[in-house]
């Protein structure tokens, strides 16, 4: 019989599946999925992997908060990050600002902070958002408080490499401008897939079923991961299957 995991679990790795290979991996606020990816990540590396969480004491070597992360982006030495938004469109673009016509906005969201600054700066930043639905996945952003894509001969080391949400993984084209679905996680469809995109995106004919965690991967997420990820995030730790209880 194939082991439980939960929906946590699965994002868990599908995202820590993209980072294989980074050196340094930065996670911002509000951010106990991808967090728990990166260390999930570090412990597939036998610990190479350096992971920065802003708000840690035990995982975070900067003294100055968010302006020594963008120092550090812009010498090229954060080689993933990842950016939210309420709404994130076809091309990449993310929105941190709010809904409406800027600036009489209807609905506010926590602001932009530097999210289009890395969003130039590191190679590998990976759009993440368990909520996967057209008001959340849009044909345009109301606001673009990141770029997706820039004019040519815009240097641009930076920008979208992947989205993962609660439904569905996709990779970011960087010369056609647009997602294309690359699986399909256990118990949705293509179909179900399409009806809940907002905005339009490249599909195989047959795209395939996101890997859930094996048991060797759960043992990690529920024991040194999930005691990783409890200092900064302890209520989402708690969710978590502890070993004993698996």
């Amino acid at each position: 019989m194939p082991p439980r995991f939960s929906q946590a679990e699965l994002l868990i790795v599908t995202v820590a599946r993209l980072l294989e290979g980074v050196e340094h991996v930065a996670v911002g606020a509000s951010s106990p999925i991808p967090g728990s990816a990166a260390f999930l990540a570090q412990a597939w590396a036998g610990g190479e992997t350096r992971v920065t969480v802003l708000g840690s004491r035990r995982n975070n070597d900067f003294t100055d908060g968010g302006r020594e992360l963008f120092d550090c982006a812009a010498q090229g030495r954060i080689g993933a990050f990842f950016l939210g938004g309420g709404q994130i469109d076809g091309r990449g673009n993310v929105n941190l600002v709010g809904l409406g016509h800027y600036p009489n906005l209807d609905v506010r969201f926590p602001g932009s902070f530097g999210s289009a600054y890395l969003y130039f700066l590191v190679p590998r930043v990976i759009l993440f958002r368990e909520e996967h639905s057209p008001r959340v996945l849009v044909p345009q952003v109301d606001f673009i408080s990141a770029p997706g894509t820039s004019a040519p001969g815009v240097h641009r080391p930076g920008g979208p490499h992947a989205l993962v949400t609660g439904r569905a993984l996709f990779s970011f084209d960087k010369t056609r401008t647009r997602f294309r679905l690359e699986s399909v996680h256990p118990g949705e469809t293509p179909a179900s897939i399409r009806a809940t995109t907002g905005f339009d995106y490249d599909d195989p004919a047959t795209p395939a079923t996101t890997i859930p965690p094996d048991e060797k991967t759960l043992a990690l997420i529920r024991g040194p991961v999930r005691a990783a990820i409890a200092e900064v995030y302890p209520r989402f730790a708690a969710r978590l299957v502890p070993p004993e209880a698996a």
